[in-house]
């Protein structure tokens, strides 16, 4: 088993992971937020190993050619990152309905 990059997480993307949870429990689904936990730690855990596997779906949009984006299974979140030399960047987490170009292009990215 590979154990892959360190995987940083920029204060965005701990916020927006903090809000969803607080979004679950909020709704009264402690299970949800326990699960949704659980799949955003084994999307860490695939990234760190197989960064390359990401989506580069919005990189030419957003003329960020190496960032890349994983779906958190279960839950309608995407992780958006960046490989770097020795870790993965994780930018952002979010909700797939969102418009993504619109949130990725915040002026601390």
């Amino acid at each position: 088993m590979t154990t892959g990059k360190p995987v940083l997480r920029r204060a965005q993307a701990q916020e927006d992971v903090a809000d969803a949870i607080a979004y679950y429990l909020e709704q009264g689904a402690p299970d949800a937020a326990d699960g949704f936990i659980t799949a955003l730690e084994k999307a860490i855990r695939h990234i760190s190993r197989h960064p390359a596997s990401g989506s580069p779906r919005y990189a030419g949009e957003l003329g960020l050619p190496d960032l890349r984006f994983w779906h958190i299974k279960k839950y309608p979140y995407l992780l958006f990152y960046v490989e770097r030399d020795d870790h993965i960047d994780v930018w952002r987490m979010l909700h797939n309905q969102r418009d993504i170009p619109v949130w990725l292009r915040e002026p601390e990215l």
